[in-house]
């Protein structure tokens, strides 16, 4: 179906918000606000940070089947919740579980008289999760009708964030029993509701390690030095990497993480660093790849060549990779958000981001990345912080989205 003729999805959304059912659904994102925030607050008083999301998890599918869903938990991870009778291709409506940072106690994730939250993954993900129980909800307390979306799940996936490698999305478009069946993919992630991702940005990860005998720092004097390598290693790469575009194509890199050493007069036995590696076209990561390497190599050699004693190994390591792809300019998914976007009033721009929606775009699958409405900021910090003014906006158009989805904007009908 031709992502043109944008009078269709016009007429269809009048229609839409004129069927009673859809009607007391927007309505119920608005007069249950509060019931939300619960719902929000106390997810994200659950730590899950990347590899242990099981608690939450579970907390997540309980609430689910609270909601009237049929719910699978997969051998990922992953939470599926169908709340109403599926036969056909589906629709998935996605949040990641995890977080980069866990809170150490529920007393660590506060509440503010405005409505603020504040603490580890308020914003990332935990609106996103937020919204999937809201959705959920909604369709279980509104009266049911044939304009609500229907063969469409919602999933509470894991391992989207660091080293997680996107494990949950990759199980459930190549290895799930259901991975035949999907037919797109909304992902929500973080609130903010003023961009559409459509295009994935490609990502290699690597770690730098050294290794040596290590010694005394006095006595042992002159012996090769792995922190020494590893410095030299990342100051030979970045001051390389002058230009952050290659060939039209914007590409970053970021040494997120060190360790190494044990005392201030000992020389280490070893030294690490990992790396990040993005890029908006994921055949133009090879030139730094290559770049990275040879840094590698270099700085091995040089400092082998000034000890006087034990000489280093060195090694490069690849941890991670996140395929890019890029959603056609003339999908019918991208002319649904906008449709949605333009009756809703929503100034939305189309950007490109590392998030799930990299799985399914690399496989060719029409998939977006966008927020779940309220405002943040903060995400991956320790103060990270969640506003729920305008959530009920961006819940409204994720339900219009769908119901535009079910009527043939994902595909066949």
């Amino acid at each position: 179906m031709s992502a043109g003729r944008p009078s269709r999805w016009k007429s269809l959304l009048a229609e839409l918000t004129e069927s009673p059912a859809v009607r007391e659904c927007l309505q119920w994102f608005t007069r249950e606000k509060q019931w939300i925030q619960e719902q929000h607050l106390e997810v994200c008083r659950i730590p899950a940070p990347t590899f242990f999301e099981q608690r939450r998890a579970e907390w997540m599918a309980a609430q689910f089947r609270k909601l009237g869903c049929e719910v699978q938990v997969d051998r990922a991870g992953n939470v599926i919740a169908f709340p109403r009778a599926r036969s056909g291709p589906l629709v998935a409506v996605t949040a990641h579980l995890d977080t980069v940072l866990a809170p150490r106690s529920r007393s660590e994730i506060t509440i503010e008289p405005d409505g603020r939250l504040r603490g580890p993954g308020v914003a990332d993900n935990g609106a996103g999760l937020a919204a999937l129980l809201a959705i959920a909800a909604a369709l279980h307390y509104s009266p049911p009708g044939p304009d609500l979306p229907a063969d469409f799940a919602l999933i509470a996936n894991v391992g989207e964030e660091g080293e997680g490698n996107l494990s949950g999305m990759r199980y459930l478009c190549t290895a799930s029993p259901l991975a035949s069946r999907w037919r797109a993919f909304v992902v929500l992630d973080g609130p903010a509701i003023d961009h559409i991702t459509c295009q994935g940005i490609a990502s290699r990860r690597f770690e730098i390690c050294y290794s040596g005998p290590g010694g005394h720092s006095w006595s042992d004097a002159g012996t090769a030095n792995p922190v020494h390598a590893l410095s030299r290693a990342i100051t030979l790469f970045t001051d390389r990497q002058l230009n952050e575009t290659l060939n039209g194509s914007r590409c970053s890199f970021n040494f997120g993480w060190i360790e190494g050493g044990t005392s201030i007069n000992a020389i280490p036995r070893s030294a690490r660093a990992k790396v990040d590696l993005r890029c908006e076209r994921e055949e133009d990561l090879e030139p730094w790849i290559q770049s990275l390497s040879a840094a590698v190599e270099e700085a091995l050699q040089m400092e082998n060549r000034r000890a006087s004693g034990g000489r280093l190994a060195g090694k490069l390591r690849e941890i991670g990779f996140r395929p890019g792809g890029r959603l056609p300019v003339d999908s019918p998914l991208l002319a649904c958000i906008q449709a949605v976007d333009a009756h809703l009033g929503i100034r939305s721009r189309l950007d490109s981001a590392s998030t799930d929606a990299n799985v399914p775009l690399s496989l060719g699958l029409p998939a977006i990345a966008i927020g779940a409405g309220g405002q943040g900021g903060g995400a991956h910090s320790d103060t990270e912080w969640y506003h729920p003014e305008g959530r009920d906006l961006g819940l409204k158009r994720i339900l219009l989205l769908l119901c535009l989805l079910m009527r043939g904007g994902a595909g066949a009908p």
